[in-house]
């Protein structure tokens, strides 16, 4: 729509003028051949006002002196405004418009993008709670790749921890069950006997074998705790937990008729790990030797530090041993030589190996002094400052 239009077109001197007269007139002088614009009110409407000014040439009949014409057009602000409100709606409709299909399009670029992710979640919703093999990561895009990765890492602790849980399962009913039903034909023959030098006997015969159960079931539980417990490491002094594992098993050796020595440095031997797990390992090994060697024995726990980045812990006794043939199998699970004739579990030796590999390191077994007795080696990683420490 147009709005109202009005003209003046006048000499400056007034003399020639057609047109509305009454125009409000510009505010500043006007300058030939440059036109001006200002705002003003005519006949009680807003107009907008356009005036130039131009030198007549020829001036008018009659006049010598140079003259200038000025023409002034007025416009009502009813169009102007309806063209700005138009514009401002037309530009905002647009904007709109073009926000609503960039969202469009980046919803679906997004889901596009998300296509991977959302493939993993449908993977993983529809695997069984009992699989715990890795997802396939080959057709995963790079960035995603890392996630799949993170995802099969903890995947497989969740398995090793199940796998250790049911190895646990596995080992206390093989191990208790026979124990177990011992101890419940013993107590129910105990009910029967009437003589009280036979229920004596009966008594000592369930308490050996309690005790062998208690010791057997602390040796499961050692295991299952270096198989499957969070890492806590920190820094300890190896020939300290040395010397804390000779007051302990001092006083059964004694008993046993053993020679329990201790061959170790002066000066500290630092070790990065587990200190408790370390010491039932050794407390396992050195129990056991004591055990089984008998009067006489000689049992030693040697400590060294050589290299300097490497850490032994050697348990060495002259007791009945393992024969050559069956040294491999060391350490395997409830695995007990030909030449044992006390009883026990067979998991000390698993112990061991089980918190050398925890520590990073590995168990060696050998042949004792003279042929004689066996020599289980802990090789540690050392501490970064055990070598200053040997220094």
């Amino acid at each position: 729509a147009q709005g109202q239009v009005f003209y003046r077109v006048a000499t400056e001197d007034g003399l020639v003028e057609i047109g509305s007269a009454d125009l409000p007139p510009p505010p500043h002088p006007l300058k030939t051949g440059q036109p001006q614009f200002h705002e003003g009110e005519y006949v009680g409407q807003a107009v907008r006002v356009g005036s130039y000014a131009r030198e007549l040439n020829p001036p008018l009949a009659g006049q010598s002196e140079p003259q200038r014409v000025v023409i002034q057009v007025a416009e009502t602000l009813e169009a102007r405004n309806d063209f700005r409100r138009s514009l401002v709606l037309q530009s905002l409709a647009r904007d709109v418009l073009l926000m609503l299909a960039a969202t469009g399009l980046l919803a679906l670029a997004i889901a596009w993008a998300m296509r991977p992710l959302d493939q993993i979640r449908q993977e993983v919703d529809a695997r069984d709670p009992q699989d715990l093999t890795p997802m396939d990561d080959t057709g995963a895009p790079a960035e995603i790749r890392p996630l799949v990765q993170a995802i099969n890492h903890h995947i497989e602790r969740n398995r090793e921890q199940t796998e250790a849980r049911r190895r646990f399962i596995d080992d206390a009913s093989h191990q208790l069950r026979t124990p177990l039903a011992t101890l419940a034909t013993q107590v129910a023959y105990a009910q029967r006997e009437t003589d009280p030098a036979q229920q004596r006997n009966v008594l000592d015969n369930i308490r050996h074998q309690l005790d062998e159960t208690i010791r057997q079931t602390n040796q499961m539980l050692s295991l299952a705790r270096a198989d499957s417990a969070p890492a806590q490491r920190q820094p300890f002094d190896a020939v300290a937990l040395a010397e804390a594992l000779m007051r302990q098993w001092w006083a059964l050796a004694r008993d046993q008729g053993v020679d329990l020595g201790l061959d170790a440095p002066d000066s500290p031997i630092t070790l990065q790990g587990e200190p408790d797990l370390l010491r039932e390992a050794l407390s396992n090994r050195l129990h056991t030797a004591i055990r089984h060697g008998g009067a006489g024995c000689q049992v030693t726990l040697v400590v060294r530090g050589e290299p300097a980045d490497r850490v032994q812990l050697t348990v060495v006794d002259n007791g009945p041993g393992l024969p050559p043939a069956e040294l491999t199998r060391a350490g395997e699970r409830f695995f007990r030589g030909s030449g044992v004739s006390q009883p026990g579990s067979g998991l000390g030796l698993a112990i061991v190996r089980t918190v050398a590999q925890r520590h990073g390191g590995q168990m060696r077994v050998n042949g004792g002094p003279e042929g004689r007795g066996l020599a289980v080696t802990l090789d540690l990683p050392g501490s970064p400052s055990a070598e200053s420490n040997q220094g």
